[in-house]
């Protein structure tokens, strides 16, 4: 009797629990990609500069490889009091309680992106490609700058 019930109940609340999942949002997942992966393998070397100690990126040959060539990232757009433009945005691969300004995550994990249109500000993952342009030595700007970007349509 016990098997039977064990069954039934597996039959009738397993199904329910996938339709829970089913409607579920994304504004919360780590969105990773290849590229992601490539980019988040970026080495620090301290440095000073005239304000104190910096640390500077440098790039591995894999994401060397990927410069001036057309990327795409998927990534949360990350609003800036001031600073959203619908042509210029940060986007990060973590949500933005996470991200490398508000949460936990470094500077590999955002990118500063030049669009050639405009864009609407969304909290939903969006996904954007461009030209990889890599700055080492420019701290006023990200370490990774896409230029020439589309606005791909939604992440998921």
């Amino acid at each position: 009797m016990k098997k039977i019930q064990y069954l039934l109940f597996i039959l009738f609340l397993m199904p329910l629990s996938l339709f829970a999942q089913w409607g579920q949002s994304h504004e919360d997942e780590v969105l990773t990609s290849d590229t992601w992966e490539i980019l988040s393998k970026v080495k620090y070397k301290l440095s000073y500069d005239e304000y104190g100690e910096v640390y500077k990126p440098i790039f591995g040959d894999e994401i060397k490889k990927l410069e001036g060539k057309r990327i795409t990232l998927p990534g949360y757009i990350i609003p800036f009091d001031g600073m959203f433009k619908p042509n210029h945005i940060i986007i990060s691969s973590l949500p933005i309680a996470a991200c490398f300004f508000c949460g936990t995550g470094g500077p590999e994990s955002v990118a500063e992106v030049f669009l050639s249109k405009d864009i609407k500000y969304t909290e939903s993952p969006v996904k954007i490609s461009g030209i990889l342009e890599l700055n080492s030595d420019d701290y006023e700007k990200m370490m990774y700058i896409i230029k020439d970007a589309r606005f791909e349509g939604k992440a998921f």
